[in-house]
C-alpha cells in the first residue's frame, strides 16, 4: 500500500468570494480521510481588482503574459493564500506540517479552444512564504496532451464515490454535481475511468445579475428567487446555446454567458429564473453520460440555493433518479474542491494521471503539476 501524504489544499473559484483550506490524507488512490477546513473570505476591494483582471487577462496570448495589474495582483493573491494558510495551521495544531500543498491559483482566462489557460499563482512565493512544498499550475499538462484543461475534480470524485458508505455506493452510476460559478458533473461508473465536462452557468449570472440590479452580491439562500418566478422562454433560449449540444469532453470560460435577454425583469424574477436554468443545464447534462445516473450528489456554493435544488430534485424524480446534497451523504460540500486539490497535489507527486480521455478530452491519462520545495 501507497504512503498516506498529508495535504492542504487551495481553492478560489470563479465565485471569486475567497479562499477555501481543506486537509486531506491519501494515497493519491482509494483512501481518503477528510480533515478540517477553513475560508478565508475576500474583501470587497479585493474582489474588485479580481473582477478588472478579467477584463485585462483578455489581452493575454501567451500564459506567460501579465498585462495591466495582473503581475501585482499575483503577487497579492499568492501573499493571501500564504496568509490562508497560516491561519489554517494555527487553528489546527495537528496540520502544522503537510506534506505538500495542492495550490490551484485563481482563473482568469480559460480558452480551451486555443489551449490557452491562466491561473494567476505564484507556486514559488508560496512555496517560500510558508517552507512547504508546493503542487501548482495543474492544467497545464492536460492542454498540452491535447485536452480542455478542465475539469481537474473528476479524479477526486471518483476516489470519493468509491469510499462512500455502501448504501450509496449501491446507487452507482452516480453523478457528483459541483456548482459553482460554473457547474461541471462527474459520472462515476460502479467500473471504468470518469466522465466528466462543465455543464453550463451555475451561480455566475445569478451573482452578476445581483451585482447589476442591487446592493448585494449574491443571493443569500435564495432570497430574492423566493419572490420571483420563472420566464421559461429566457431559460429557454440560453438552452439553445451551441454549448449544450457540443459533444463532451468540454469546458467553459467565466465569459461564455452574460445576462443578455434579461433586461426588463424585476430583480427576483431574474434570480429566480436563472437558479432555474442552473438546475437545467446540470441536468441536460445526463443526455450525454453513458447510462442515466441513479444518484446525484451536489456540492458547491449553489446546493446553499433551494431552488437550484428544488427544481434539479423536480427534474431527477421525473427520470426516476434521486437528487442528494454532499451533507447527506456525509461530505462538506463547500469544501469539496479544495479537498480535490490537496489530492490532485498527493496525485501529482505521485506521477498518477491527472485527467482521462473521458474528462477532459486528452490523448491519454495525463498526470501535471509543478512541485517547488521552499
Amino acid at each position: 500500500m501507497a504512503t498516506l501524504l498529508t495535504a492542504l489544499g487551495l481553492m478560489s473559484g470563479t465565485s471569486m468570494d475567497g479562499i477555501d483550506v481543506a486537509g486531506l490524507r491519501t494515497d493519491g488512490e482509494a483512501v481518503v480521510e477528510r480533515g478540517p477546513t477553513l475560508f478565508a473570505p475576500y474583501d470587497d476591494a479585493f474582489r474588485t481588482r479580481i473582477e478588472a483582471a478579467l477584463q485585462a487577462a483578455k489581452a493575454i496570448n501567451v500564459r506567460s503574459q501579465r498585462p495591466g495589474d495582473l503581475a501585482d495582483l499575483e503577487r497579492d493573491l499568492t501573499l493571501r493564500h500564504a496568509e490562508a494558510v497560516a491561519a489554517f495551521r494555527a487553528r489546527f495544531p495537528d496540520w502544522t506540517q503537510p506534506d505538500l500543498i495542492g495550490f490551484h491559483g485563481q482563473t482568469v482566462l480559460h480558452r480551451p479552444g486555443q489551449a490557452l489557460t491562466v491561473q494567476l499563482g505564484d507556486g514559488a512565493l508560496l512555496s517560500r512564504e510558508t517552507e512547504l512544498p508546493v503542487v501548482y499550475d495543474m492544467r497545464a499538462a492536460d492542454m498540452a496532451a491535447g485536452g480542455q484543461g478542465a475539469p481537474l475534480v473528476p479524479a477526486y470524485h471518483a476516489a470519493l464515490a468509491n469510499s462512500l458508505p455502501a448504501e450509496f455506493r449501491a446507487k452507482m452510476p452516480i453523478v457528483f454535481v459541483n456548482i459553482g460559478g460554473i457547474s461541471n458533473v462527474t459520472y462515476v461508473p460502479e467500473s471504468g475511468d470518469p466522465v466528466a465536462f462543465d455543464s453550463g452557468p451555475g451561480n455566475q449570472l445569478i451573482d452578476q445579475w445581483m451585482q447589476r440590479e442591487s446592493d448585494l452580491s449574491f443571493d443569500q439562500d435564495g432570497a430574492a428567487a423566493a419572490k420571483g418566478r420563472v420566464h421559461s422562454t429566457i431559460v429557454a433560449g440560453y438552452l439553445n446555446n451551441a454549448f449544450f449540444a457540443q459533444r463532451a469532453p468540454k469546458s467553459l470560460d467565466r465569459g461564455d454567458f452574460s445576462l443578455t435577454g434579461l433586461d426588463g425583469l424585476t430583480l427576483s424574477d431574474g434570480a429566480r429564473t436563472l437558479a432555474n436554468l442552473a438546475a437545467e443545464a446540470v441536468f441536460a447534462a445526463r443526455m450525454q453520460m453513458p447510462d442515466a445516473p441513479k444518484l446525484w450528489i451536489v456540492c458547491g456554493g449553489g446546493r446553499k440555493n433551494p431552488h437550484i435544488v428544488q427544481d434539479l430534485r423536480a427534474l431527477a424524480e421525473q427520470a426516476g433518479s434521486e437528487i442528494m446534497t454532499a451533507e447527506d451523504v456525509g461530505l462538506d460540500g463547500d469544501a469539496t474542491e479544495a479537498e480535490a486539490w490537496a489530492y490532485l497535489a498527493v496525485r501529482s507527486r505521485r506521477g498518477l494521471p491527472l485527467t482521462w480521455p473521458t474528462t477532459t478530452g486528452c490523448r491519454q491519462p495525463t498526470s501535471g503539476g509543478v512541485l517547488v520545495q521552499p
